[in-house]
């Protein structure tokens, strides 16, 4: 793993990640450098051996304001399917990466910002937390799939409204809506709020983490007799795993088990 990017910051402390978007002259604003990064970053974590990451923006106005439509504006049409393409790419290497990521929302999540932060497991808010998706307010629609993931978290009637008309929702009608889990006074106390989601999880097996969270994104979008010949199938493959051999032989010991994430 290199940490040597232009637009976004990496560190490690006690085996939890923190990626920060880091552009905060543009408001976190995502560009294909930005997007380009992004990907790389992500193949290049995914075999860390990470309890989980924390994902926000840098300062205290935005999470990531959404796409630079500057750059974008003088687009032809086969550059921004190229552009929505690799930005998709992106958001779906976030989104598979193999252990807990959490969205941590300061300030402004719109257009690709909400789109990354759905690409999370799971949201949390700054009180002034701003989201939406405006896309059609400048013409275009969502690209690096809010159309697909949104509707998924609020439900498709609640998804189209959004979308239909541009609204922005402040923290607490997203928590409200299951947009976000919760929300926060200040960005530290949203870190903070993160960091005890992933010290919780990582007191069990970061692979069946990993099985389970394959699953649950995988099955989302099948029937359920096929998601649950995934899960079928991933129940069984786990048995043969280290971690369901320790995890149960300390249950019946009556003793804490020690995973080793095998």
């Amino acid at each position: 793993m290199t940490n040597n990017y232009e637009t976004l910051k990496f560190n490690v402390e006690d085996g939890v990640g923190y990626l920060t978007f880091n552009r905060p002259d543009k408001l976190n604003a995502l560009n294909a450098q930005v997007i380009d990064e992004l990907g790389l970053f992500c193949e290049s974590i995914r075999d860390e051996n990470l309890k989980g990451m924390i994902v926000t923006g840098s300062g205290e106005k935005a999470f990531i304001a959404g796409a630079d439509i500057k750059a974008m504006s003088g687009m032809s049409s086969p550059e921004a399917a190229e552009f929505s393409k690799r930005g998709q790419k992106a958001s779906l290497l976030l989104e598979n990466l193999p252990f807990p990521v959490i969205a941590a929302v300061n300030g402004f999540a719109l257009g690709g910002g909400l789109e990354m932060a759905l690409s999370c497991d799971f949201i949390l808010a700054t009180d002034n937390a701003v989201f939406g998706l405006p896309e059609v307010s400048l013409g275009l629609i969502p690209g690096f799939g809010g159309t697909q993931r949104l509707a998924k978290i609020v439900g498709i009637n609640r998804a189209k409204e959004m979308v239909y008309t541009g609204r922005m929702l402040k923290a607490d009608e997203a928590v409200r809506t299951g947009l976000a889990l919760s929300s926060h006074q200040s960005k530290s106390e949203l870190l903070e709020a993160c960091l005890s989601i992933i010290k919780k999880s990582s007191k069990n097996s970061i692979n069946a983490i990993a099985m389970a969270k394959g699953a649950l994104n995988e099955g989302l979008s099948l029937s359920i007799e096929e998601g649950l010949e995934i899960e079928q199938k991933l129940f069984g493959d786990i048995f043969s795993s280290y971690d369901m051999k320790e995890g149960t032989s300390a249950f019946l010991e009556k003793r804490k088990p020690e995973f080793k994430g095998e």
